[in-house]
């Protein structure tokens, strides 16, 4: 039996986060394992007298490209995700993984080379959400891989994610319309400062944000959602940041990270687990030395690390930062294959400053 809770989602995903209307196109993708939220989400679209596509992948695809995949295959660059990217109206994209784990053995160097053979769809994806002529949603659907990834079992996994979502309230919609209200305050705010100052344990780090636009992430790309977020002038970052929380990339984790930046790119980073991996990482091209997001995690409801960034990344008392690709709604300019989320838990000692002024410290905005 289907949990009634998936419908609920379907209908928040097509109604509130993207916007699904009459002859809209819509590409539906996920893994064999969501078929009852893509099926959910199939019937909602349909209902809404829209044209909706389905592609899924089986647990094994990845694996058996990434083991027998030629060079030219890596670099290879779909016609038609592209033709996707470029004609839909909406994506949806659900996670719904068999193994975290499966891509461990694979050579980074691998991964990165497909990486930058995607880059000209996912730069499309974006420059379209930019100029308004694509809605793209992220989300997640409750595995037993991903339950087993946050410590939890299948059944408390679905309670977190369908908290996190709000799709187990009343009203869901109202819920996000809530959220959305209390985080446009604090963009309100952002907007027109020049310089973000963080500090905390093992950190000082300035970044300027002139000119940038600060963005109330509420539930219509991101599913769950609950951030601000901004794209720094890319030549700006100076100074050091420890991350508190291990740097998730393809399965790999690598722990307890720090990085030194002059003049916008890292000049020294260290790992205490996972350094070589790192270091790769920031070799992958010249945009994955310096930072294409600055983010505050704003949803208190989320309060467990889990390992899987849509969730982590929004936890309330965090911040985060990205190496990699800018995000073109903010006015970011940084191109790189990777877009990769750090994050640091502010609750102990944390403080940002914008242009001088305390607006958040140990955890909470004060402003």
């Amino acid at each position: 039996m289907v949990d009634n809770r998936v419908g609920k989602m379907a209908q928040v995903l097509v109604e509130y986060s993207a916007g699904i209307s009459e002859k809209d196109t819509v590409l539906i993708r996920g893994t064999t394992l969501a078929v009852p939220l893509v099926e959910a989400i199939y019937k909602e679209s349909i209902k809404k007298g829209a044209y909706p596509e389905v592609t899924l992948i089986t647990d094994n695809m990845l694996d058996v490209f990434f083991t027998y995949a030629q060079p030219h295959q890596l670099e290879y660059t779909s016609p038609f995700l592209k033709y996707y990217a470029e004609q839909v109206d909406k994506i949806i994209t659900i996670l719904a993984e068999y193994n975290t784990k499966h891509l461990t053995s694979i050579n980074p160097q691998k991964i990165a080379k497909r990486s930058r053979a995607q880059e000209p769809i996912n730069a499309t994806i974006l420059q379209r959400a930019q100029d308004e002529t694509l809605q793209w949603v992220l989300t997640v659907y409750p595995t037993h891989a991903l339950a087993q990834e946050a410590s939890m079992s299948l059944l408390e996994y679905e309670d977190f994610v369908y908290h996190a979502c709000f799709v187990d309230r009343p009203d869901p919609t109202a819920e996000w319309k809530n959220l959305s209200k209390n985080q446009e305050k604090l963009v309100n705010y952002l907007n027109g400062k020049s310089v973000i100052h963080i500090v905390g344990e093992d950190t000082d780090l300035k970044v300027q944000v002139k000119e940038r636009k600060w963005i109330n992430s509420d539930g219509h790309q991101n599913f769950p959602s609950g951030e601000v977020f901004t794209s720094p002038v890319e030549d700006s970052a100076e100074g050091t940041i420890r991350f508190t929380y291990p740097g998730i990339y393809m399965g790999k984790e690598i722990e307890d990270i720090t990085l030194t930046f002059e003049k916008g790119v890292v000049v020294n980073a260290h790992a205490e687990r996972g350094d070589d991996l790192l270091q790769e990482m920031l070799e992958v091209d010249e945009g994955a030395r310096r930072i294409g997001e600055v983010a505050v995690g704003t949803n208190y409801g989320i309060t467990t690390f889990t390992k899987n960034m849509l969730f982590d990344e929004k936890i309330g008392g965090t911040i985060h930062l990205a190496l990699g690709r800018s995000l073109p709604s903010t006015g970011g300019k940084n191109e790189s294959a990777i877009h990769w989320d750090l994050l640091k838990n502010m609750e102990t000692d944390g403080q940002l400053y914008a242009d001088g002024e305390l607006f958040y410290e140990k955890g909470k905005a004060i402003i």
